[in-house]
Protein backbone atom coordinates (compact mmCIF):
# COMPACT_ATOMS: atom_id res chain seq x y z
CA UNK A 1 0.00 0.00 0.00
CA UNK A 2 2.83 2.42 0.86
CA UNK A 3 4.52 1.66 -2.47
CA UNK A 4 1.27 2.30 -4.34
CA UNK A 5 0.74 5.62 -2.54
CA UNK A 6 4.34 6.66 -3.21
CA UNK A 7 3.97 5.82 -6.90
CA UNK A 8 0.83 7.94 -7.13
CA UNK A 9 2.59 10.88 -5.47
CA UNK A 10 5.49 10.62 -7.94
CA UNK A 11 3.11 10.49 -10.91
CA UNK A 12 1.15 13.41 -9.45
CA UNK A 13 4.15 15.72 -9.30
CA UNK A 14 5.42 14.50 -12.67
CA UNK A 15 2.14 15.58 -14.24
CA UNK A 16 2.38 18.97 -12.54
CA UNK A 17 5.91 19.44 -13.87
CA UNK A 18 4.63 18.72 -17.37
CA UNK A 19 1.80 21.20 -16.90
CA UNK A 20 4.33 23.87 -15.91
CA UNK A 21 5.70 23.75 -19.45
CA UNK A 22 2.34 24.78 -20.93
CA UNK A 23 2.75 28.38 -19.79
CA UNK A 24 -0.12 28.63 -17.33
CA UNK A 25 0.55 30.27 -13.98
CA UNK A 26 0.63 28.31 -10.75
CA UNK A 27 -0.45 28.76 -7.15
CA UNK A 28 0.53 26.79 -4.06
CA UNK A 29 -0.92 26.69 -0.60
CA UNK A 30 -1.79 24.83 2.57
CA UNK A 31 -5.12 23.89 4.18
CA UNK A 32 -6.17 22.80 7.66
CA UNK A 33 -9.47 22.28 9.45
CA UNK A 34 -11.90 19.98 11.30
CA UNK A 35 -13.14 16.79 9.60
CA UNK A 36 -16.38 15.05 10.59
CA UNK A 37 -16.40 11.39 9.50
CA UNK A 38 -19.81 9.74 9.03
CA UNK A 39 -19.24 6.02 9.40
CA UNK A 40 -20.45 2.84 11.11
CA UNK A 41 -19.40 4.24 14.47
CA UNK A 42 -22.31 5.93 16.21
CA UNK A 43 -25.95 6.47 15.34
CA UNK A 44 -27.00 7.99 12.04
CA UNK A 45 -28.28 11.60 12.18
CA UNK A 46 -27.30 11.87 15.84
CA UNK A 47 -25.87 15.20 17.03
CA UNK A 48 -23.44 13.62 19.49
CA UNK A 49 -22.12 11.34 16.73
CA UNK A 50 -21.61 14.26 14.38
CA UNK A 51 -19.92 16.30 17.10
CA UNK A 52 -17.89 13.50 18.69
CA UNK A 53 -16.50 11.76 15.61
CA UNK A 54 -14.58 14.80 14.44
CA UNK A 55 -10.87 14.93 13.71
CA UNK A 56 -8.36 17.14 11.93
CA UNK A 57 -7.25 17.35 8.31
CA UNK A 58 -4.21 19.03 6.75
CA UNK A 59 -3.04 19.29 3.17
CA UNK A 60 -0.98 20.91 0.42
CA UNK A 61 -2.70 22.32 -2.66
CA UNK A 62 -1.52 23.33 -6.12
CA UNK A 63 -3.56 25.32 -8.64
CA UNK A 64 -3.24 25.79 -12.37
CA UNK A 65 -4.48 29.27 -13.20
CA UNK A 66 -5.58 29.32 -16.85
CA UNK A 67 -6.16 33.10 -16.88
CA UNK A 68 -2.49 34.08 -16.66
CA UNK A 69 0.77 32.99 -18.30
CA UNK A 70 3.80 32.80 -16.03
CA UNK A 71 6.26 32.57 -18.91
CA UNK A 72 5.43 36.02 -20.26
CA UNK A 73 3.72 37.75 -17.30
CA UNK A 74 0.66 38.26 -19.47
CA UNK A 75 -2.95 37.16 -19.65
CA UNK A 76 -3.94 34.12 -21.68
CA UNK A 77 -6.53 34.21 -24.43
CA UNK A 78 -9.75 35.68 -23.04
CA UNK A 79 -12.10 32.70 -23.04
CA UNK A 80 -14.86 31.81 -20.59
CA UNK A 81 -13.04 28.69 -19.42
CA UNK A 82 -9.75 30.51 -18.80
CA UNK A 83 -11.47 33.25 -16.83
CA UNK A 84 -13.78 31.08 -14.71
CA UNK A 85 -12.04 27.76 -14.01
CA UNK A 86 -8.98 26.58 -12.07
CA UNK A 87 -7.59 23.08 -11.65
CA UNK A 88 -6.86 22.19 -8.03
CA UNK A 89 -4.46 19.35 -7.23
CA UNK A 90 -4.11 18.20 -3.65
CA UNK A 91 -2.45 15.83 -1.26
CA UNK A 92 -4.04 15.77 2.19
CA UNK A 93 -4.30 13.65 5.32
CA UNK A 94 -6.88 13.39 8.08
CA UNK A 95 -7.13 11.53 11.36
CA UNK A 96 -10.35 10.99 13.29
CA UNK A 97 -10.94 9.23 16.61
CA UNK A 98 -14.20 7.27 16.50
CA UNK A 99 -16.63 6.22 19.24
CA UNK A 100 -20.16 4.89 19.38
CA UNK A 101 -22.70 7.58 20.26
CA UNK A 102 -26.51 7.71 20.34
CA UNK A 103 -29.42 6.06 22.13
CA UNK A 104 -27.79 2.60 22.25
CA UNK A 105 -25.02 3.81 24.56
CA UNK A 106 -26.96 6.21 26.78
CA UNK A 107 -26.16 5.97 30.53
CA UNK A 108 -29.51 4.23 31.07
CA UNK A 109 -28.35 1.33 28.89
CA UNK A 110 -26.66 -1.22 31.17
CA UNK A 111 -26.58 -4.34 29.00
CA UNK A 112 -23.41 -6.11 27.91
CA UNK A 113 -24.11 -4.94 24.35
CA UNK A 114 -24.20 -1.29 25.44
CA UNK A 115 -21.02 -1.72 27.48
CA UNK A 116 -19.37 -3.39 24.48
CA UNK A 117 -20.26 -0.47 22.21
CA UNK A 118 -18.95 2.01 24.75
CA UNK A 119 -15.77 -0.04 25.04
CA UNK A 120 -14.97 -0.05 21.31
CA UNK A 121 -12.95 2.80 19.85
CA UNK A 122 -11.54 3.33 16.38
CA UNK A 123 -9.12 5.61 14.59
CA UNK A 124 -9.43 6.47 10.89
CA UNK A 125 -6.29 7.78 9.17
CA UNK A 126 -6.87 8.67 5.52
CA UNK A 127 -4.38 9.87 2.90
CA UNK A 128 -5.97 11.62 -0.11
CA UNK A 129 -4.55 12.50 -3.51
CA UNK A 130 -6.46 13.93 -6.43
CA UNK A 131 -7.81 16.87 -8.41
CA UNK A 132 -10.85 19.11 -8.53
CA UNK A 133 -12.09 21.53 -11.16
CA UNK A 134 -13.13 24.78 -9.49
CA UNK A 135 -15.68 27.12 -11.07
CA UNK A 136 -15.63 30.83 -10.22
CA UNK A 137 -18.85 32.62 -11.29
CA UNK A 138 -17.03 35.97 -11.28
CA UNK A 139 -14.01 36.88 -13.39
CA UNK A 140 -10.71 35.42 -12.16
CA UNK A 141 -8.84 38.20 -13.95
CA UNK A 142 -10.81 40.90 -12.14
CA UNK A 143 -10.22 39.20 -8.79
CA UNK A 144 -6.46 38.86 -9.38
CA UNK A 145 -6.33 42.53 -10.41
CA UNK A 146 -8.06 43.59 -7.19
CA UNK A 147 -11.44 44.31 -8.77
CA UNK A 148 -13.21 42.69 -5.83
CA UNK A 149 -12.26 41.19 -2.47
CA UNK A 150 -14.12 37.86 -2.48
CA UNK A 151 -14.18 35.17 -5.17
CA UNK A 152 -16.72 32.41 -4.41
CA UNK A 153 -16.38 29.03 -6.11
CA UNK A 154 -17.80 25.53 -6.36
CA UNK A 155 -15.86 22.43 -7.34
CA UNK A 156 -16.15 18.79 -8.36
CA UNK A 157 -13.41 16.18 -8.50
CA UNK A 158 -12.08 12.75 -7.62
CA UNK A 159 -9.48 11.56 -5.10
CA UNK A 160 -7.60 8.34 -4.54
CA UNK A 161 -7.63 7.42 -0.84
CA UNK A 162 -5.42 5.20 1.27
CA UNK A 163 -7.04 4.04 4.54
CA UNK A 164 -5.10 3.01 7.66
CA UNK A 165 -7.79 2.16 10.24
CA UNK A 166 -7.28 0.76 13.74
CA UNK A 167 -9.44 -0.11 16.74
CA UNK A 168 -9.28 -1.11 20.41
CA UNK A 169 -11.75 -3.14 22.49
CA UNK A 170 -12.12 -3.39 26.26
CA UNK A 171 -13.08 -6.56 28.19
CA UNK A 172 -16.81 -6.02 27.63
CA UNK A 173 -16.33 -5.67 23.88
CA UNK A 174 -14.13 -8.78 23.77
CA UNK A 175 -16.73 -10.73 25.80
CA UNK A 176 -19.47 -9.72 23.36
CA UNK A 177 -17.22 -10.66 20.46
CA UNK A 178 -16.76 -14.15 21.92
CA UNK A 179 -20.51 -14.44 22.53
CA UNK A 180 -21.44 -13.88 18.87
CA UNK A 181 -18.47 -15.79 17.43
CA UNK A 182 -20.60 -18.88 16.78
CA UNK A 183 -23.43 -17.06 15.00
CA UNK A 184 -24.02 -17.82 11.29
CA UNK A 185 -21.38 -16.28 9.04
CA UNK A 186 -24.00 -14.55 6.90
CA UNK A 187 -25.55 -12.78 9.89
CA UNK A 188 -24.52 -9.15 10.25
CA UNK A 189 -23.37 -8.10 13.69
CA UNK A 190 -21.47 -5.04 14.80
CA UNK A 191 -19.76 -7.10 17.52
CA UNK A 192 -18.22 -9.71 15.21
CA UNK A 193 -14.45 -9.72 14.92
CA UNK A 194 -14.64 -9.95 11.12
CA UNK A 195 -16.61 -6.70 11.03
CA UNK A 196 -13.43 -4.84 12.04
CA UNK A 197 -10.26 -4.33 10.07
CA UNK A 198 -6.79 -2.98 10.88
CA UNK A 199 -5.19 -3.47 7.47
CA UNK A 200 -4.47 -0.74 4.88
CA UNK A 201 -7.01 -0.43 2.08
CA UNK A 202 -7.61 1.99 -0.76
CA UNK A 203 -10.56 3.43 -2.64
CA UNK A 204 -11.63 6.27 -4.90
CA UNK A 205 -13.91 9.05 -3.74
CA UNK A 206 -16.04 11.83 -5.22
CA UNK A 207 -15.46 15.39 -3.94
CA UNK A 208 -17.92 18.30 -3.92
CA UNK A 209 -17.11 21.63 -2.33
CA UNK A 210 -18.21 25.24 -2.01
CA UNK A 211 -16.02 28.06 -0.80
CA UNK A 212 -14.52 31.47 -1.36
CA UNK A 213 -11.18 33.19 -1.83
CA UNK A 214 -10.34 36.43 -0.01
CA UNK A 215 -7.74 38.72 -1.60
CA UNK A 216 -5.11 39.25 1.10
CA UNK A 217 -2.30 40.77 -0.99
CA UNK A 218 -1.69 41.02 -4.76
CA UNK A 219 0.10 37.64 -4.61
CA UNK A 220 -1.80 35.80 -1.86
CA UNK A 221 -5.33 34.75 -0.88
CA UNK A 222 -7.04 33.33 2.14
CA UNK A 223 -9.46 30.50 1.42
CA UNK A 224 -12.50 29.01 3.15
CA UNK A 225 -13.77 25.71 1.75
CA UNK A 226 -16.55 23.35 2.86
CA UNK A 227 -16.10 19.91 1.31
CA UNK A 228 -18.14 16.71 1.13
CA UNK A 229 -16.29 13.48 0.31
CA UNK A 230 -18.09 10.24 -0.52
CA UNK A 231 -15.84 7.17 -0.44
CA UNK A 232 -16.53 4.20 -2.70
CA UNK A 233 -15.87 1.95 0.29
CA UNK A 234 -17.36 1.16 3.69
CA UNK A 235 -13.94 0.43 5.22
CA UNK A 236 -12.60 3.97 5.68
CA UNK A 237 -13.24 3.65 9.43
CA UNK A 238 -12.16 -0.01 9.64
CA UNK A 239 -15.73 -1.13 10.50
CA UNK A 240 -18.23 -2.74 8.12
CA UNK A 241 -21.01 -4.67 9.86
CA UNK A 242 -23.47 -4.75 6.91
CA UNK A 243 -26.42 -4.30 9.26
CA UNK A 244 -29.86 -2.83 8.44
CA UNK A 245 -28.67 0.63 9.50
CA UNK A 246 -25.55 0.35 7.35
CA UNK A 247 -27.13 1.86 4.24
CA UNK A 248 -24.32 4.03 2.86
CA UNK A 249 -20.59 3.99 2.33
CA UNK A 250 -18.45 6.15 4.60
CA UNK A 251 -18.29 9.88 3.93
CA UNK A 252 -16.99 13.01 5.58
CA UNK A 253 -17.43 16.77 5.77
CA UNK A 254 -14.31 18.92 5.98
CA UNK A 255 -14.30 22.65 6.73
CA UNK A 256 -10.83 23.80 5.75
CA UNK A 257 -9.06 27.10 6.04
CA UNK A 258 -6.24 27.81 3.61
CA UNK A 259 -3.54 30.16 2.44
CA UNK A 260 -2.69 30.36 -1.28
CA UNK A 261 0.36 32.04 -2.81
CA UNK A 262 0.71 33.01 -6.49
CA UNK A 263 4.01 31.90 -8.05
CA UNK A 264 5.74 34.35 -10.36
Amino acid sequence: MFKNSLLIVVLFFSIQTANAQLGFSHEVGAIVGPVGLQSDYGERKDFDTNKGNTGLGIGLVHYINFAYRADCNCYTKDTYFNDHFKLRNEISWSKTKLNHFGKWVEPSKTSLAADALRGTEGVASILNLGSQLEFFPFSIRDFVAGGYTFAPFISLGAHYNSFSPSYTKNEDALAMEALVAGSPSGQSNIFKKESYLQEPLSSWSIIWSVGTRYKLTPLSDLMLDLRWTYYWSDWADGLNHNGPADKNYDWNVWLNFGYVYYLD
